[in-house]
């Protein structure tokens, strides 16, 4: 298993050294041929206007549009995989069908950890709050809820895209990571002959 974290901005070196912590091989990437070697791909947070111009300029929009592997979004990565952005409207890749609001939890002083539900396995987390986005699942979407913080929806899958508003890889609890390297693992089992 390879997994991809998106090293054009933001925070992806706390991605790697969380993969690393798991044991699971991964590479930064910063070009079309790293993506498409990749199994999975992580995007990490920042800043979503800024990722979309570099993501532009080394002409992987396109390619991440395309992309069918596992994606694990992260706070800014998750606004770019929802179909649709407000506060302001911005380009999306449309991976996953959420509305996600920009900055809806507070600006970078309104930053802070709290722990919020993991409906997968029914137990409290930690999640790390900064610029987060809010989500509203779309009319008729056949979303999985993840996790929610004081009932509203912090993380989702949809397929074999995630998308969470916190920061798991700043958090001492790596289950999102974890159940992610599950989720990769699952679609790149070779099938026994």
């Amino acid at each position: 298993m390879h997994i991809g974290v998106l090293a054009l901005q933001g925070g992806y070196q706390a991605h790697i050294d969380c993969l690393n912590k798991l044991g699971v091989f991964c590479s930064l990437v910063r070009d079309r041929r790293a993506m498409t070697t990749s199994d999975a791909l992580i995007i990490p947070g920042g800043e979503s206007s800024v990722l979309i111009k570099l993501l532009k300029k080394q002409q992987l929009w396109t390619s991440l549009i395309d992309y069918n592997k596992p994606i694990l979004g992260i706070c800014a990565g998750a606004i770019l995989l929802a179909k649709t952005v407000l506060s302001p409207t911005q380009d999306s890749l449309g991976r996953i069908s959420i509305c996600a609001t920009r900055n809806a939890y507070g600006r970078q002083l309104a930053s802070q950890v709290v722990k919020g539900q993991c409906i997968i396995r029914n137990l409290a987390m930690e999640m790390v709050f900064i610029r987060a986005p809010q989500f509203t699942l779309l009319e008729n979407a056949d979303i999985k809820v993840l996790a929610k913080y004081h009932n509203q929806i912090v993380a989702v899958q949809e397929n074999n895209v995630i998308a969470a508003s916190f920061h798991p890889e700043l958090s001492q609890d790596n289950f999102l990571h974890r159940y992610f390297v599950q989720q990769v693992a699952c679609s790149t089992a070779k099938p026994l002959n």
